[in-house]
């Protein structure tokens, strides 16, 4: 059967993940969560009070981190883990959350994940969501989407999602940190967020999960057609 590889990239909290799954679930692809893997190295250097801004610290953290995702039969999902641990919501947390963007803007970090993101696209059937996959790690992929919403739309969808774990949070605090990592991510040095020029843009702010499903699917039809080897 014919593969393709499928980019969504875009800011935080504009339901990247959400529909990558749901689209890999429709397809019976893998669904690989970049995004996931930055917060994992972040986890790591937090825990072992790495220095990010020493090369030589970053380098040998690097070297004793192993990430791969594992299926969840439970919540029909793959999910991280960090050398042998499952740590798909531990990576998740606030403090994470307000560190990733420096960590992920480091060159020998994003070096390390973008050929791990190689290594798992190589036999295609996959769909990856972050902010460089159809610009750094992919540039050929058959399928590239951005993903966009009204600012005040993800700041609702993320102080929703942290206030599950956390009741004290404020709107004030999700949106400051959301405007960081927007700004961050887009004037890092190394691979900054951008559109890339073959991307087909979707604003998600007034679709359900399923309408936007169903748009995904559609491109994915017309390009699974075009292919032809």
């Amino acid at each position: 059967m014919k593969k393709i590889i499928v980019t969504i990239d875009g800011f935080s909290s504009c339901g990247k993940s959400t529909l990558a799954k749901a689209l890999a679930r429709e397809m019976n692809y893998v669904f690989i969560d970049s995004g996931a893997m930055y917060r994992a190295i972040t986890l790591y250097f937090l825990r072992n009070h790495v220095n990010w801004n020493s090369k030589a610290e970053v380098i040998k953290a690097l070297d004793n981190i192993t990430l791969c995702f594992q299926y969840n039969a439970e919540t029909d999902g793959c999910e991280i883990f960090l050398n042998d641990e499952n740590v798909e919501w531990l990576i998740r947390d606030m403090l994470v959350a307000e560190n990733v963007s420096e960590v992920a803007a480091v060159k020998e970090v994003r070096e390390f994940a973008v050929a791990e993101q190689r290594k798992m696209g190589k036999l295609k059937g996959i769909v990856m969501d972050g902010r460089d996959i159809g610009t750094t790690v992919f540039p050929k992929a058959e399928l590239k989407i951005f993903l966009t919403a009204d600012p005040a739309v993800r700041v609702e969808r993320r102080f929703k999602e942290l206030y599950i774990k956390n009741p004290n949070i404020t709107i004030d605090e999700v949106k400051s940190n959301l405007e960081m990592r927007d700004y961050i991510d887009s004037n890092r040095e190394f691979s900054p967020l951008r559109q890339a020029e073959d991307a087909i843009v979707l604003n998600n702010s007034k679709l359900t999960h399923q309408e936007q499903l169903k748009f995904a699917l559609r491109l994915v039809k017309e390009k699974l057609e075009a292919v032809t080897v």
